[in-house]
């Protein structure tokens, strides 16, 4: 293809006559580099100026508005999922905080009592930071801003304990003899209540204590109730103030007689439960 030559392109050209009756009529003539670069130039002043006009004029609207559309959905989606993620995170550092916990309880399941000396009682005075919200996320997220910004410590988180059963106190706490807890004279198959709200921690039979269950509660307070006959609530449950978690009973090697033993722990310390019971 000879006619197919850069050189003959070069020297190739456009003319141009225009024809009108009242001007004489004249020849333009320009070389096909020179057309290409107006149209290179003129192709780059029109899409600059199309930018500026979509850039800072309300146009854009009108012209994107399907795609706007598609980008506040997508935003809206990507919102939510950080939302996911934030509320599984917590969901997370709570199992983990629960399973720190269920490692402790195991420590002191296998007892009624603990000597004031023993390494066993040195272990359960270790702080743990992970901490175990009784409130959802969002109530966590208010008291937090409410402590934070303004200053106010948190009522609402101030709670009590009331007594676990009704029946009398045949024997008080003593921890000189490691009697960490009370004992209350009941009748097998008596109802057995949450002395205060939280998370179930533990709930399993174990030799010296037979049925027993522990409640993690807010303030890292720790209640035990041992010796049932049954147990109407769960691991990893969460149970509200009064409400029934088992039955006393007789069970487990370290009992007399029916009975429920009672305990109050708080940052892996004993308390006399008579001395912050409510009722």
């Amino acid at each position: 293809m000879k006619w197919f030559n850069l050189e003959n392109i070069k020297n190739s050209s456009f003319h141009i006559t225009p024809n009108f009756p009242i001007i004489t009529t004249k020849r333009y003539k320009f070389s096909i580099l020179r057309v290409a670069a107006y149209l290179g130039i003129y192709t780059i002043a029109v899409w600059f100026l199309l930018i500026i006009i979509l850039t800072i004029t309300p146009l854009k609207d009108y012209v994107f508005v399907i795609d706007n559309n598609d980008l506040k959905v997508q935003t809206e989606k990507i919102k939510e999922l950080q939302n996911r993620v934030i509320v599984l995170t917590d969901q997370l550092q709570e199992l983990a905080s629960t399973n720190e916990r269920m490692r402790y309880a195991m420590k002191l399941a296998g007892r009624d009592s603990i000597k004031p000396n023993d390494a066993l009682y040195d272990t359960m005075r270790k702080k743990i930071d992970k901490k175990i919200n009784v409130g959802g996320n969002i109530y966590s997220v208010f008291v937090s801003f409410i402590e934070k910004y303004f200053g106010v410590k948190n009522n609402l988180q101030s709670f009590f304990f009331i007594e676990p059963t009704n029946g009398v106190i045949t024997q008080g706490f003593n921890s000189a003899n490691g009697h960490m807890g009370i004992d209350f004279g009941v009748a097998s198959g008596s109802p057995v209540y949450a002395s205060a709200g939280g998370l179930i921690i533990f709930a399993e039979y174990t030799v010296e204590s037979g049925y027993q269950i522990m409640i993690q509660h807010d303030n890292n307070y720790l209640t035990i109730y041992k010796h049932c006959s049954s147990l109407i609530k769960k691991i990893r449950e969460r149970v509200t103030q009064g409400e029934l978690i088992a039955l006393s009973g007789n069970t487990g090697k370290n009992t007399t007689g029916p009975h429920l033993h009672f305990e109050i722990w708080q940052s892996g310390k004993p308390i006399d439960p008579q001395k912050i019971l409510s009722n």
